[in-house]
């Protein structure tokens, strides 16, 4: 199975790639700057109302607590939202047999949708820190952290994209995942509020969550403090990682609901 990065596929993917950053960049008011605004709304009505009342783990106020929770959540939505909506609308407007007919690996195929998602979500992210920054300072702590749970939260949401957008015949069933898996585990994750404030159930339930470590990660490299240890929430996002793309690649090479 040819390589992606031999130079005698490197052409294939690298013009894959480059026709999925187009893609979102052409548009990049709806899909950058968009979700950036969406974001900061999320931070001035929460500051609002709870930032003079609230503050996490003694110190930080809830404010400077919410930022990177925000920023972890408007990058792994992106990122998933890039590679499924892509998948399913080459899927059904038949243009995906341009990108079967080339001799093009599953890995090829894998690597250039999953880094231009990934793309998309670290182009939103920056965005919705940096305009954040003009109303709260939340420095980072561990710059390292950050970006590692940046990229590979990113990763495991493009791949979990490029699953779903495989498995999905309609927009519909799409949305459906989007909506009452993505979003719900998204919202639930700590994104709005630190894991010791829930009721010890809760907490354990929380446990169960990817996106609980892949935010809690990520906010340890904001701040230096998290719910549990960073390397446990390291170990599981790239555990889930491995597993995802395991899937996704073996969709990939039996052509499932790809080839007719």
């Amino acid at each position: 199975m040819p390589d992606p990065f031999r130079a005698s596929s490197f052409i294939g993917f690298r013009t894959l790639l480059h026709k999925e950053v187009l893609r979102f960049w052409k548009v990049s008011f709806q899909t950058v700057v968009a979700q950036v605004l969406n974001a900061l709304l999320f931070l001035l009505i929460f500051s609002h109302v709870l930032d003079r009342r609230a503050a996490v783990h003694g110190e930080v106020p809830y404010t400077t607590f919410l930022v990177p929770g925000l920023v972890m959540m408007s990058l792994l939505q992106n990122a998933f939202a890039n590679a499924s909506s892509s998948l399913i609308q080459s899927k059904i407007t038949g243009n995906i047999l341009f990108v079967l007919l080339p001799p093009l690996s599953c890995r090829t195929f894998y690597a250039a949708y999953v880094l231009a998602a990934v793309l998309r979500g670290l182009f939103v992210a920056a965005g919705v820190w940096l305009v954040s920054a003009l109303f709260v300072a939340a420095p980072l702590a561990h710059p390292a952290w950050a970006l590692a749970f940046a990229i590979l939260g990113a990763a495991l949401l493009a791949t979990f994209g490029v699953i779903a957008g495989i498995w999905a015949d309609t927009f519909d069933q799409l949305a459906a995942v989007h909506n009452f898996f993505v979003i719900p585990a998204t919202m639930l994750s700590g994104v709005f509020y630190s894991l010791h404030s829930l009721p010890p159930l809760w907490q354990k339930i929380s446990h169960f969550n990817p996106f609980f470590f892949m935010i809690d990660g990520f906010r340890h490299g904001f701040f230096g403090q998290s719910d549990t240890s960073p390397w446990l929430s390291l170990t599981v996002t790239g555990g889930c990682l491995v597993v995802l793309a395991a899937l996704a690649l073996a969709m990939l090479a039996r052509g499932y609901k790809l080839r007719g």
